[in-house]
């Protein structure tokens, strides 16, 4: 069985993938590890970057999505593909380095738990960027009474178990949210880690647009928090 599948989910990312890969080339070879590149329905040149790249790293292997229904979807088809005991994703914009995934590796490799769950810590970001993080952090946790930090920061690793006893995990950007829930709700061994979150190389960010795509994600998540609130009173 394959310790370790690296999920990364990528929409119109074409400029990103070669140095992407080439990040991974550095350490997978010395992991029991496979990388799974899933295309989310991207409308770039990324679909005809397929066959050189598979030819190139032996280590990959390519899903398919059609249709970009939502970030979350991407990291679970990546995931119903996947081979590995932990899963470990993370964004494929190079605003994570490579090697931030092979240092989360290394941090399960001591603790070798079921029960792992782990999270890196972004450095380097605005001022606003840490501002808008914290105050989202401080409404998210008033509403589930749980302390969560640095939701959306990447990479993330789990143990599989985690993923197969979440019931319909949620296809949009709440992806994050839904598994940091559950691992501290089922009282995983959380682990976090530094990292850098530098700008973009290439490409523009899918969300983060301005203050009025940062107003709407909040507003999205405040509702989905209250979903999941609602779901857990109305367990039985």
């Amino acid at each position: 069985m394959i310790d370790y599948s690296i999920i990364i989910p990528c929409y119109n990312e074409s400029g990103n993938l070669t140095k992407l890969l080439e990040g991974f080339n550095d350490f997978i070879m010395d992991l029991n590890a496979e990388l799974i590149l899933v295309n989310n329905g991207s409308k770039d040149s990324t679909s005809s970057m397929k066959t050189d790249l598979l030819r190139k790293y032996s280590f990959l292997k390519w899903v398919s999505v059609e249709e970009n229904i939502g970030y979350g979807n991407g990291i679970y088809q990546g995931i119903l593909n996947a081979e590995g005991k932990y899963l470990v994703y993370t964004h494929a914009d190079l605003q994570t380095d490579p090697h931030d995934v092979y240092s989360a590796i290394l941090i399960s490799e001591k603790n070798k738990e079921n029960s792992f769950f782990l999270k890196g810590v972004r450095g380097g970001r605005s001022i606003i960027a840490r501002i808008f993080s914290r105050g989202m952090e401080y409404v998210v946790n008033l509403i589930l009474g749980v302390k969560l930090k640095e939701i959306n920061s990447q990479p993330t690793l789990f143990s599989r178990e985690l993923i197969n006893n979440i019931a319909n995990p949620p296809i949009h950007w709440g992806f994050d949210l839904c598994l940091y829930y559950h691992a501290i709700k089922n009282s995983y061994c959380i682990h976090r880690i530094e990292v850098q979150f530098p700008k973009r190389q290439e490409g523009k960010s899918k969300w983060n647009r301005g203050f009025l795509s940062r107003i709407n994600l909040s507003i999205k998540m405040i509702k989905y928090c209250l979903e999941i609130k609602r779901d857990e009173n109305n367990k039985p």
